[in-house]
């Protein structure tokens, strides 16, 4: 483990201090531990990954950044900040935003209603016009529930709500499961222009070779700890490890 957070660490001092600083973060459902001591850095504008097997604790990471883990410990730090023991509304507005792996949308809401319900924190934020640029298909079913849209379509929705809010660390957890080869090149376009605008993004993701197309730099998790780092031009060198991993 020493070795990895020196990599880390490298990594992270090689473009200057990090945006968000996380050092030996644990968190627990119930008494079972999903989160042992992970430690991981993400600088200003950049895409990183969290890359592992089904249950090895990304998801965990993202939720517990968002102070959606009951219980955690640790450090998790936004621009010197320190997060742990903040509520997840408070953390929303000091500027991070979660889209959820199940979406989030309400049922009950329009397109327009579930676009416009997250609060804005701050100046910077998508308007509704650049959203529909991204997003066609949303303009043209702003008064459609939203639930009765495909599953591309929410996961359009699930991300364009967050992006009116201002915040600067997007959070994206499994935004291309399940959905067409048309639909995953779509969310890699938006990733790209979150990038292009100084947007920094934590990127859960199954799909590593659509991962690979867009991240920095990218952590392996593995029964709740990082046990690899490796920054995208050394993937090439990495492919054997990587599959060894992700099982892949």
């Amino acid at each position: 483990m020493h070795d990895v957070f020196a990599t880390q660490t490298t990594h992270a001092g090689a473009g200057g201090a990090a945006m968000l600083e996380i050092r030996n973060l644990e968190a627990w459902y119930g008494e079972s531990r999903a989160l042992r001591s992970i430690c991981l850095d993400v600088r200003d504008g950049e895409v990183v990954t969290l890359l592992g097997r089904n249950g090895a604790g990304k998801s965990t990471t993202l939720k517990s950044i968002m102070g959606m883990m009951r219980k955690r410990a640790g450090s998790i730090k936004l621009y010197g900040e320190e997060l742990i023991g903040c509520a997840s509304n408070a953390i929303a507005r000091k500027g991070i935003a979660f889209c959820p792996e199940n979406r989030g949308i309400f049922s009950s809401l329009t397109v327009a209603e579930n676009l416009t319900l997250p609060p804005i924190v701050r100046d910077g934020g998508m308007s509704e016009e650049e959203i529909f640029d991204l997003f066609p298909n949303l303009r043209e079913r702003l008064n459609t529930g939203g639930t009765k849209l495909s599953g591309g379509e929410q996961q359009m929705l699930a991300i364009g709500r967050i992006l009116r809010t201002g915040a600067r660390l997007i959070l994206l957890d499994e935004p291309t499961e399940g959905l067409a080869p048309a639909i995953v090149q779509q969310i890699g376009r938006v990733i790209r222009r979150l990038r292009e605008r100084g947007l920094t993004v934590i990127l859960v993701e199954q799909n590593f070779r659509f991962a690979e197309t867009l991240a920095d730099r990218h952590y392996v998790i593995e029964n709740g700890n990082v046990v690899d780092s490796m920054t995208n031009a050394e993937v090439p060198a990495n492919r054997d490890k990587l599959a060894a991993y992700l099982g892949v």
